[in-house]
C-alpha cells in the first residue's frame, strides 16, 4: 500500500475522531458557552482537518462536527436529538459553514502547493540555462540535468548514455506521455514500468544520446507538468551538446 493511501486513510480517520474529541472536551463548559461559540470551536476543528487532507476529509469532518455538536452540546444531551429551535439552526449553520470553509481550506492548500511546485520547476530550468550561459561544459550541463531529473521525477537513479539506441525501451515523449512501441503494439503507461525508461536528447535536429531513468516500479507517474519539465531539461542538455559541436548520431 502506498504512503499516499495510508495518509488519506489516516486523514479520514482524523476527520471522524477530531470533532468527537473537541465535542467531548467542550462538555464541561457547555453550560457557560453559547451554542454559537461552541459551533465556532467545532468549525476550527473542521478547518484543521481540511488543511491536512482532501475535500472528502473536509466534508466528513463537517458532518462529524455537526453530529457531535448535536450529541454533546445540545439538549437533550447524549442523544442525536435537538429540542431547541435556535440550536437546530446553529447545527445546520455549523454543517453548512463547515462544508464551505473546509473546501476553501483544501483549495488554498492546493494552490500553495502548486505555487511551490511551479517555483521548483522554474528553478530547475533556470539553473540549467544559467549553467549553459556561463560557459559550463556540455558534460556539466548533462550532469546537472541528470541530478535534477532524479528529484523531479522521484527516481531511484538516472544515467546518461551517449549516442546509442540499444534496446526497445519505454520512452518519455515530448508531449509528456510514456509509451512503449514494439512492432504494431503500442502501450501507454499510467504507472512507471518495471524497466528503465528512456528520455531522448536531441539538439539542432541531431540525436546525442538519452537519459535512462530508473524509477520505482509500479509507482504512479509524476504530474504531467513535471514530465513536461523533464522533457524541457533534456532539450536544454541537447542544446548544450549541439552548441559544443560534439559528435552525434544522425
Amino acid at each position: 500500500m502506498s504512503g499516499y493511501r495510508l495518509h488519506d486513510r489516516a486523514v479520514l480517520l482524523t476527520a471522524l475522531v477530531a470533532p468527537f474529541l473537541v465535542g467531548l472536551a467542550l462538555v464541561p463548559f457547555r453550560t457557560g458557552l453559547s451554542a454559537t461559540n461552541e459551533a465556532l470551536i467545532m468549525v476550527v476543528a473542521v478547518v484543521a482537518v481540511a488543511a491536512l487532507g482532501t475535500r472528502a476529509a473536509g466534508a466528513l469532518a463537517a458532518l462529524s462536527a455537526a453530529a457531535w455538536f448535536d450529541f454533546f452540546l445540545t439538549r437533550p444531551y447524549q442523544r442525536f436529538t435537538i429540542a431547541d429551535g435556535d440550536e437546530i439552526q446553529t447545527a445546520v449553520l455549523l454543517l453548512c459553514v463547515g462544508l464551505i470553509v473546509s473546501q476553501l481550506a483544501v483549495r488554498t492548500r492546493r494552490l500553495q502547493a502548486a505555487v511551490v511546485t511551479d517555483t521548483a520547476h522554474l528553478s530547475s530550468l533556470q539553473g540549467t540555462a544559467r549553467l549553459a550561459e556561463a560557459g559550463g561544459s556540455p558534460e556539466g550541463v548533462v550532469e546537472y540535468v541528470r541530478r535534477e531529473l532524479v528529484g523531479l521525477l522521484g527516481l531511484r537513479g538516472c544515467r546518461f548514455e551517449y549516442g546509442t539506441l540499444m534496446g526497445n525501451l519505454p520512452r518519455l515523449e515530448h508531449g509528456g506521455g510514456l509509451w512503449l512501441r514494439r512492432g504494431d503494439l503500442i502501450t501507454e503507461y499510467a504507472d512507471w514500468p518495471d524497466e528503465e525508461t528512456e528520455l531522448r536528447v536531441t539538439g539542432g535536429g541531431h540525436y546525442y544520446g538519452r537519459f535512462l531513468l530508473d524509477p520505482l516500479p509500479g509507482r504512479p507517474l509524476p504530474s504531467e507538468e513535471a514530465r513536461l519539465v523533464a522533457v524541457a531539461l533534456a532539450a536544454q542538455a541537447g542544446a548544450a551538446l549541439d552548441t559544443a559541436g560534439l559528435s552525434h548520431q544522425g
